[in-house]
């Protein structure tokens, strides 16, 4: 069975995916991955806030206030790098996938 593709025009606006992102495994499109260097990090959870595929994890402490660390979920990050870009200590480095 195959369904005809609509035209941009007649996409409907704001359209809601049949599953949550949690369902779709993307992390082999990665070309490149982020690294974090936990010694420079601040965390200022900027990189956490603009990940656009929610992949930027926190660590908590064990009173739950303070983070711990944050890490990358690679099953999910698709390498874009925008955690770069927005990390003011540039402790996030994009490496060729398989490096490191």
């Amino acid at each position: 069975m195959s369904e005809e593709l609509l035209s941009w025009d007649k996409l409907p606006i704001g359209g809601i995916p049949p599953f949550p992102s949690t369902e779709y495994k993307t992390g082999t499109w990665r070309t490149f991955k982020p690294i974090i260097d936990e010694e420079k990090c601040t965390k200022c959870f900027r990189c956490w806030l603009y990940c656009p595929d929610n992949s930027i994890k926190i660590e908590w402490e064990a009173d739950g206030k303070k983070p711990r660390r944050f890490f990358v979920n690679y099953e999910f990050c698709k390498g874009c790098g925008i955690c770069t870009k927005v990390c003011p200590v540039n402790a996030i480095e994009m490496v060729l996938e398989g490096e490191k």
